[in-house]
């Protein structure tokens, strides 16, 4: 963009990144806190079964997820043509509010309402930040610009959730909460002071951003990214119980076990933005390779803290490398519906998000053990692998038609 300085493209990124680091905090808090939630929300049948608490305390996960997954095609369709600063400032203080009642409401019924609707804002805000990082460092860098607005989010499992996660267990889950109400607080004093101006698409309509909808690859690409991060989520959502139950850990060792997964998401996260640009569905491919490797370490091994931990850090890069090939494969696949585009990959990670809590949790409650969540995962592999393999062959009989100048000079410096 014109008239901008260095600094001022780096600060801006840099308050993207931070939105990400708050929606990484609020989103996988949950994962390391789960045993409190369960015990305060859910305290009689904590009491009389902790295994059926804690899966039904995975729900807090799906909702949050399900949020995600109505909020991004509905916001992004109906705000393709608002500003971008200002619709991202608007997001970050639904984030805020939401966050805040969820910290607040003193029911698991409550709370569960207030992580839904937490989630509305999460794949609007990444869709609308990735096209403006794009926009700030280059169309040719696009796998790059969604891995830095992205970064916030894996930076967040390096630091911010293993030490919210250490306050919540220290004092209570409802302050954690409100100390990621106050990082959405920081991150919308920071866009509003540095991020320039941004206008939104002035041909953009609810039909055409929807047509996306009508391409099958568009459809494929979510398919991909949801049972991808499904087999991630079977293994994340329920880290705490595998360190105290099955490596016979102290809870304090949920951070560092944290801290392990995250240090794999933002070393992935940044592999993968790269790998992105060169060739979107080797990435995929690759990706699933490393899943499955990832699965059988965890599955085999996490009885051991060497095991736990290699397993975790495998686990986190894998996921968090596919993301932004997904993110810019829907880009490509998605015509001049860009804005729905940005947004609803993360509708389909987190669809992965509430379907891998979800069945990790049937799996636990049912009496097959913490690790039974992994195997969930291992086999939510095939589909991922058979869908990337119809997407590449589809793609050589069809060549996709990539979008329309118009809608490339938004995504493009001036």
């Amino acid at each position: 963009m014109t008239g901008l300085t260095k600094t001022r493209i780096n600060l801006s990124l840099l308050a993207l990144a931070l939105g990400g680091f708050g929606i990484g905090s609020t989103e996988f808090v949950a994962m390391g806190l789960l045993p409190n939630l369960a015990e305060d929300l859910l305290p009689e049948l904590y009491r009389a079964n902790e295994q059926a608490a804690l899966g039904q305390a995975g729900w807090l996960i799906s909702a949050y997820a399900l949020g995600v997954v109505v909020g991004a095609p509905t916001i992004a369709a109906l705000s393709a043509r608002f500003p971008r600063k200002t619709l991202l400032l608007w997001l970050l203080a639904a984030f805020t509010v939401g966050t805040i009642a969820s910290a607040v409401l003193p029911s698991f019924g409550l709370v569960l309402a207030a992580r839904f609707i937490a989630g509305l804002p999460h794949g609007a805000y990444f869709g609308i930040a990735a096209l403006v990082a794009a926009s700030l460092i280059g169309k040719e860098k696009r796998g790059q610009g969604v891995a830095i607005v992205l970064s916030g989010l894996t930076i967040a499992n390096v630091i911010g959730v293993p030490l919210i996660t250490l306050l919540g267990q220290t004092t209570s889950w409802r302050v954690a909460y409100l100390v990621v109400a106050a990082i959405f607080a920081a991150t919308f004093l920071a866009v509003w002071a540095v991020l320039p101006a941004q206008p939104g698409d002035p041909t953009a309509t609810m039909k055409r951003e929807l047509a996306a909808f009508s391409r099958l690859q568009v459809w494929l690409a979510l398919l991909i990214g949801a049972v991808g991060f499904g087999g991630f989520f079977a293994v994340y959502s329920y880290v705490a119980p595998v360190v105290t139950e099955v490596t016979r850990l102290d809870e304090s060792f949920v951070p560092i076990a944290l801290v392990c997964i995250g240090i794999g998401m933002t070393i992935g996260n940044l592999i993968g933005g790269r790998a992105a640009d060169h060739n979107i569905m080797g990435t995929v491919f690759a990706c699933f390779g490393l899943f499955v490797v990832s699965m059988l370490v965890f599955a085999m091994f996490s009885s051991t803290v060497v095991g736990l931990l290699i397993g975790l850090f495998l686990v986190g890069g894998a996921a968090s490398a596919l993301s932004p090939a997904i993110q810019t494969r829907l880009m490509d696949v998605a015509g001049d519906s860009q804005t729905l585009a940005a947004a609803v990959n993360h509708a389909s990670l987190n669809l992965g998000n509430s379907l891998g809590a979800y069945l990790g949790g049937v799996t636990i409650a049912a009496g097959y053990g913490y690790l039974s969540p992994t195997w969930v995962g291992l086999l939510l592999c095939v589909p991922g692998i058979l869908l990337a393999i119809f997407s590449l062959g589809l793609e050589r009989r069809r060549p996709i038609s990539r979008p329309s100048d118009v809608v490339a000079e938004l995504i493009t410096p001036e």
